[in-house]
């Protein structure tokens, strides 16, 4: 999914509209298994894949936001990161470089998981994504605690804005990754 090409030809297609957000618990604790699922299925769907730390997302707009930005940056080559899963992973985390962003990494501590897939048309099969994710059909659950201190949010912050813009407080990060250089 290195191609610039069909990177530029999923976004101007629109396919980048084409984002499925999917929750449940990981599949597997064995990360070598977990990602060459992940790889295996984007080889087959020609499509991008992305698994992060579900405590880690704070709603479906977060995410369909950092996939817009780092599908646009890898489109007009200011991209950092030279996969595209690792790119969305870059831009949800509101953080310039790749190692602060691995917070949002799936690891042996994560007990839900948001699969991204960007373009997947038509959506794997159950089998398929079984080898991934266990399906728990309870969506986005934000964890506020967690996005507190993950992002950074200080109490000034959310003195100012309140707890029930947290959600908007992680977006604005997403939307000041571009600004720092």
């Amino acid at each position: 999914m290195q191609d610039r090409n069909l990177l530029s030809l999923l976004i101007r297609s629109e396919l980048m509209n084409e984002i499925s957000l999917l929750f449940g618990r990981p599949a597997t604790r064995d990360k070598s298994l977990l990602i060459s699922a992940i790889k295996d299925l984007q080889s087959r769907h020609g499509c991008i894949a992305q698994a992060l730390d579900a405590d880690m997302i704070a709603s479906e707009r977060h995410i369909c936001f950092a996939v817009q930005k780092a599908l646009a940056a890898f489109s007009e080559q200011r991209n950092i990161a030279k996969d595209a899963g690792m790119e969305i992973m870059r831009y949800a985390s509101g953080e310039r470089q790749i190692e602060r962003c691995l917070f949002m990494r799936v690891s042996e501590r994560t007990e839900r998981i948001a699969l991204v897939l960007v373009g997947c048309r038509p959506l794997p099969d159950d089998r398929e994504l079984s080898m991934i994710i266990d399906l728990d059909g309870k969506g986005c659950l934000l964890c506020a605690k967690a996005l507190i201190e993950a992002f950074n949010i200080s109490s000034e912050e959310l003195s100012a804005v309140g707890e029930d813009r947290i959600e908007d407080l992680v977006i604005e990060r997403v939307a000041l990754v571009d600004t720092y250089r």
